[in-house]
């Protein structure tokens, strides 16, 4: 079984964008057979699998969710294919696909030269938002706002150690951590928006990944109503597990058949300007996607 230590070592950011990036495409192309993740508890087990038809190879991933734990997950991820198979530490796997994610549609709808980032939440996850912004912009600002003030600290030593060029600020508000910022990722479990909409710039890129329930909301209603264009990673899970996303529906802020899935967008990107929104609950073709270059690797 490959450790969190061995997996993080095996599979750099730019590595990781590259192929969840191919992943997205092939799941447009129905490369894949993905069920819809199980949950159960509340969220606080949760099973996901792919079977990826080229390769003949499937990935299952099998959580546990403890938002007071530290860390607050904790599973495994099992690869088989006609080759063989392999076990990993989960928690590494997801922090980093969840990441490239957010650096797949950073590249695709923020513009070439953006370069400010405000990350809102200083969990497990927030670290990989940055590494995937940063492989894919040439940042050299980030902006970071949580409610924990010492764990912004301690995230912000651990990014300077890796970033030396990048200059990194602590923001008294979420509001204020997005006033100026060209891409926005937010990683928290709100059950409400963490910003307001009327704080953000007119030329902004946001990635929220931090929801995955109904009952959790990190973007405002008003964002998600005037946004150019709003992306998913998957309109199906996202319609049952993004609680900002079934709001907006349900009032009829956001058409439900505006919303463009990542892997057709990659396709026939359109071009940056005004306010884009990437909205993910994660899908197993991401996991998938990492488990490959890990039984590639070793």
């Amino acid at each position: 079984m490959l450790t969190a230590a061995e997996v993080r070592k095996l599979i750099p950011m730019p590595d990781a964008v590259a192929a969840v990036r191919t992943a997205f495409t092939d799941l447009a192309a129905g490369e894949f057979t993905q069920p819809a993740r199980l949950s159960f508890g509340g969220g606080r087990a949760l099973v996901m699998s792919a079977y990826h038809a080229g390769s003949g190879a499937a990935a299952v991933k099998t959580l546990s969710v403890e938002l007071d734990r530290s860390p607050a997950i904790l599973g495994t991820l099992v690869w088989s294919s006609p080759s063989g198979q392999l076990v990993a530490d989960a928690i590494e796997v997801t922090t980093i696909r969840t990441g490239a994610v957010s650096g797949v549609a950073t590249d695709l709808l923020a513009p070439p030269t953006a370069s400010r980032l405000a990350v809102l939440g200083a969990g497990a996850q927030a670290a990989d938002q940055v590494r995937a912004v940063a492989a894919v912009r040439p940042l050299s600002a980030v902006t970071l706002h949580s409610r924990n003030a010492s764990r912004v600290l301690d995230l912000i030593s651990v990014l300077r150690q890796e970033f030396p060029a990048i200059e990194f600020m602590v923001a008294e508000s979420a509001n204020d951590a997005v006033s100026a910022a060209d891409v926005v990722c937010c990683a928290t479990s709100a059950s409400e928006p963490v910003f307001d909409a009327a704080s953000l710039p007119d030329n902004v890129h946001v990635n929220a990944i931090g929801s995955y329930l109904p009952s959790m909301r990190e973007l405002p209603e008003e964002l998600l109503a005037s946004a150019r264009v709003v992306v998913v990673d998957e309109v199906s899970a996202c319609m049952e597990e993004a609680g900002e996303i079934i709001h907006a529906v349900s009032t009829g802020s956001l058409a439900r058949d505006s919303l463009v899935e990542l892997g057709s967008a990659l396709s026939a990107p359109a071009s940056p300007g005004g306010r884009t929104v990437f909205k993910s609950v994660g899908v197993a073709a991401q996991d998938w996607a990492l488990a490959r270059l890990l039984a590639e690797r070793t």
